[in-house]
């Protein structure tokens, strides 16, 4: 076991980097472990891809993050948090998994894939975008079912039905119909989502006006067949012709690792974690949260431009403390 730790970190996006620079600036025996790739939901994006956010709301640590546009794209913000990462020459552990932390006296133990650790406190970051929200209807597990959209070259000429009508949703939408695809949007509430980026939301209404991209609004896909999918509509169940189906209906965080943890929550649907506010600690004394899994179920509610300042507050309750 490696020994002494101060802190590990769960989870190597925005927010977990957040957490290593400031036990960085303090001198702690700190660190990150990462199940994928640096920044792994940032490196899942959609490869076009623009954030809803400035550039100067995803800089953490006061570290400038010059982009060519005022919203910088997935790309962007990639070579700026590893630049970040790798200019401050963090301690990060990539593609190793988190199997299981276990408080024993006043310490951690953390067993992984690869090995085990000990550790005084444990913050976790995990984020959200990991386990997707599942339509649980019959041939969801065929291979031309995705719930994660990357790029529109593929669906070029092909009957795609996209689930959902987040940004993703739009933006995977409008880019597949732009790239020749035939699209149709199943949405199960009345209309597009209020909260779809604002120069964005009025193109996909007027294309769905303009009859270019087909929708079926209070909505929900009952069988996906090999090459057709039912749809259960207000005026009934029809079949439509579909060679793809991408449904971003959302994702959830690792809720069984909280609960692994020890973490309580809220009994309700919404499913949000135990934490104090103030000092980010969950119930379970000296394991941390930090940035969007504070949100539990509601996921929008946290961004990295709202929840980066949890770093500094975990840091300095800390600070206090020692």
């Amino acid at each position: 076991m490696e020994n002494n730790l101060d802190i590990l970190i769960i989870g190597a996006g925005p927010i977990g980097i957040a957490c290593a620079l400031e036990c960085k600036k303090r001198n702690w025996n700190y660190l990150v472990i990462e199940k994928g790739a640096l920044t792994n939901s940032l490196f899942n994006y959609p490869k076009n891809m623009t954030f809803f956010s400035t550039s100067e709301k995803l800089e953490i640590n006061d570290i400038p993050f010059i982009s060519n546009n005022p919203k910088p794209n997935r790309d962007e913000a990639l070579e700026y948090y590893r630049r970040v990462v790798t200019s401050n020459n963090l301690n990060i552990h990539l593609y190793e998994t988190v199997e299981a932390v276990n408080k024993e006296n006043d310490e951690f133990q953390i067993s992984t894939n690869k090995k085990k650790y000990i550790s005084k406190r444990v913050i976790i970051a995990t984020g959200f975008y990991d386990i997707p929200k599942l339509l649980h209807v019959s041939g969801e597990e065929l291979p031309k079912v995705t719930h994660y959209y990357k790029e529109a070259h593929n669906y070029s000429l092909q009957h795609v039905i996209v689930v959902g009508a987040s940004n993703s949703a739009v933006d995977a939408a409008l880019e597949i119909w732009r790239k020749g695809g035939r699209v149709t949007m199943v949405v199960r509430g009345e209309s597009i989502g209020e909260r779809v980026k604002y120069w964005v939301r009025p193109d996909i209404i007027n294309r769905i006006k303009e009859g270019s991209i087909d929708a079926y609004f209070n909505s929900e896909i009952k069988k996906i067949g090999t090459d057709t999918v039912d749809i259960e509509t207000p005026n009934g169940l029809i079949t439509i012709p579909n060679d793809y189906v991408v449904a971003l209906t959302g994702y959830l965080p690792n809720f069984k690792l909280l609960e692994q943890c020890g973490i309580t929550s809220s009994d309700d649907e919404k499913h949000i974690p135990t934490y104090n506010t103030n000092t980010m600690e969950s119930n379970v004394p000296g394991l941390f949260l930090a940035g969007v899994i504070c949100g539990g179920k509601e996921t929008h509610k946290w961004f990295i431009e709202n929840s980066r300042i949890h770093a500094k507050r975990i840091a300095q309750y800390i600070e206090k403390k020692l």
